[in-house]
C-alpha cells in the first residue's frame, strides 16, 4: 500500500505521521463554519429585506436547491484547493536556499525584483558575474547571454571529452544568480586542487556536464542546475554551435634598415591561446563562421528594456558573442538602448595599452557603428592602490573619438581591488540607463 502512494507524488500528503492532514482538516472545518455563519446572514437578508428581481437570476432560483448547494460546493472546493496549491509553491520557492531571512522578507523581494525591468547582460567570466551580482538585486528579468567559446581549463578540458559546450562562464553565471549564494552556490564553484583526473576541475562544470548527459540537452542542463541553487533570470549561449575563436595579430613594427613589407604573425585558432603571443590583436573571427544565434537569445534582445555588454576580456568574453551574425542583428533591431561597461583596467596580452576610445573602437570595427548607445566609463582611481604587474587603469575619455557613442561616468570601482567592478556600484549605474 505505501509502495503504491510512493508510485504517484501527489497521493504523498496521505502518509501517516505527516502532521499535515489534520491541520488541513481543520482548516477546512473552520471555512465551513465561516461559510454557514454567512449563510445565515445572507438568507435572513433574504427573507427579510426587498431585493431586485435581478436576484432572482444571481441566486440561482430557477435550479433545484439541492443542485445550487452542489454547483456551490464544487465551485468553493475548487477555489480553495488551488489557492491552497499556489500558496503551496509560493511557500516552498521563497524557503528555498539555507539563508535566514524571514519568509515575508523574501517574498516581498521576489515581488519587487518580478516587477523589475527586462535586462539583457551580455559576456563571459567574471565581469559578467559581477554585473548579474549587482542586477539581481533589482530585477529577477535577467537574461545572460554567454559565450561559447572557452576552450581551456576544466572548461577546454570537459568540452574535448564530452562534446558539451564549455560550462565555466556558465556556471559562474548560476552562481552569481543564485538566490542568497549559500553554501549551495560555493559548492558549485569550488575547484578540486589534486586528485588523479579531478585537478583543475570545478565542481560546477562537472555537474553541468553530468546533467546534460541525463537530460541530452545542454540548455536543460543549464535549467536544472539553475533550479538547484534557486538563480535567478535565465542564462542562455549565444549560440549551440561547437565554435572556435581565432584571432589576427598587427604585423611587428620593424627596424628602419629593413626592407620590404613587415611579415604578418600566424593568426591563432583557440580562446585560450590568444592572449599568450603578446602582440595587438588585429581582429578576431569565429570558425565556422556564421554560426546560427540561439533563438531565446534574439528574442530577449528584442524584448529587453536594456542590453548591456558586460565587462571582461574584450576580445575573449564580449567579442564572441557580437561575431554570431544573428546576435548583432537583433542588437540593430531592439528598441533598448545598447551599453558597454568598458573595463577598468587592461588585460595583459590582449589589450594592453588600451584607452577607454581603443575598446570601443575595436568593438565597431567588428560589428560596424550604430549599434552601442552609451560606453559606461569609471571616474574614480584610488592613488593608494597600485594596478598588477602589466595592467593599467583604462582613462576614461571624455569623448570616443571617431564615433557617435556617448560617454557616461561613474565610480564603478571595487574599494578592495580597483582593478575590479563592484557589482552594487555597476548595477546602480546601468538602471539609471532605463530610470533616464
Amino acid at each position: 500500500m505505501k509502495e503504491a502512494l510512493l508510485s504517484r507524488s501527489h497521493l504523498l500528503w496521505f502518509i501517516p505521521g505527516l502532521h499535515v492532514k489534520r491541520w488541513f482538516i481543520l482548516m477546512v472545518a473552520g471555512v465551513t463554519l465561516i461559510g454557514l455563519g454567512i449563510g445565515f446572514i445572507l438568507v435572513e437578508i433574504y427573507r427579510e429585506a426587498p431585493l431586485p428581481a435581478i436576484f432572482y437570476y444571481l441566486t440561482l432560483q430557477f435550479i433545484p436547491r439541492w443542485l445550487r448547494g452542489l454547483l456551490l460546493g464544487v465551485l468553493g472546493l475548487s477555489a480553495f484547493v488551488f489557492g491552497l496549491y499556489r500558496l503551496n509553491r509560493t511557500l516552498i520557492q521563497s524557503v528555498r536556499g539555507n539563508d535566514t531571512q524571514p519568509i515575508v522578507k523574501k517574498l516581498v523581494r521576489q515581488y519587487v525584483t518580478s516587477q523589475g525591468p527586462h535586462i539583457v547582460a551580455i559576456g563571459g567570466g567574471h565581469g559578467l558575474a559581477a554585473l548579474l551580482r549587482g542586477l539581481k538585486q533589482h530585477t529577477a528579468n535577467i537574461t545572460a547571454i554567454v559565450t561559447v567559446a572557452d576552450d581551456g581549463g576544466s572548461s577546454g578540458r570537459l568540452r574535448r571529452e564530452f562534446g558539451v559546450l564549455p560550462p565555466g562562464d556558465f556556471r559562474m553565471c548560476i552562481s552569481a544568480l543564485a538566490d542568497d549564494e549559500s553554501l549551495v552556490s560555493q559548492l558549485m564553484q569550488y575547484r578540486f586542487g589534486n586528485g588523479d583526473g579531478l585537478s583543475g576541475h570545478s565542481f560546477g562544470n562537472l555537474f553541468i556536464t553530468a546533467m546534460a548527459e541525463l537530460t541530452g540537452s545542454f540548455e536543460r542542463a543549464i535549467l536544472e542546475s539553475s533550479r538547484v541553487v534557486a538563480s535567478q533570470g535565465r542564462i542562455v549561449p549565444s549560440t549551440l554551435t561547437d565554435v572556435t575563436l581565432c584571432a589576427e595579430y598587427k604585423a611587428p613594427d620593424l627596424a628602419p634598415a629593413t626592407i620590404g613589407p613587415a611579415p604578418s604573425p600566424t593568426p591563432v585558432r583557440g580562446e585560450s591561446s590568444i592572449g599568450k603571443k603578446g602582440l595587438p590583436i588585429e581582429r578576431v573571427w569565429l570558425e565556422p563562421a556564421d554560426p546560427p544565434a540561439h533563438p531565446e537569445a534574439i528574442r530577449a534582445i528584442l524584448e529587453a528594456d536594456l542590453v548591456v555588454l558586460a565587462p571582461g576580456s574584450l576580445f575573449t568574453s564580449i567579442m564572441p558573442n557580437l561575431l554570431v551574425p544573428g546576435i548583432v542583428q537583433a542588437l540593430r533591431e531592439t528598441s533598448a538602448r545598447c551599453i558597454y561597461v568598458c573595463n577598468l583596467a587592461t588585460e595583459r596580452g590582449e589589450t594592453d595599452h588600451f584607452s577607454m576610445s581603443d575598446h570601443v573602437r575595436a568593438i565597431e570595427r567588428h560589428i560596424g557603428p550604430g549599434i552601442l548607445d552609451v560606453v559606461l566609463a569609471n571616474d574614480y582611481a584610488n592613488p593608494n592602490f597600485k594596478a598588477p604587474s602589466g595592467v593599467d587603469f583604462v582613462l576614461a575619455d571624455a569623448e570616443v573619438q571617431g564615433s557617435t557613442v556617448a560617454v557616461a561616468h561613474a565610480d564603478l570601482a571595487d574599494e578592495t581591488a580597483p582593478w575590479r567592478h563592484d557589482p552594487a556600484k555597476l548595477a546602480a549605474a546601468v538602471l539609471k540607463f532605463i530610470q533616464g
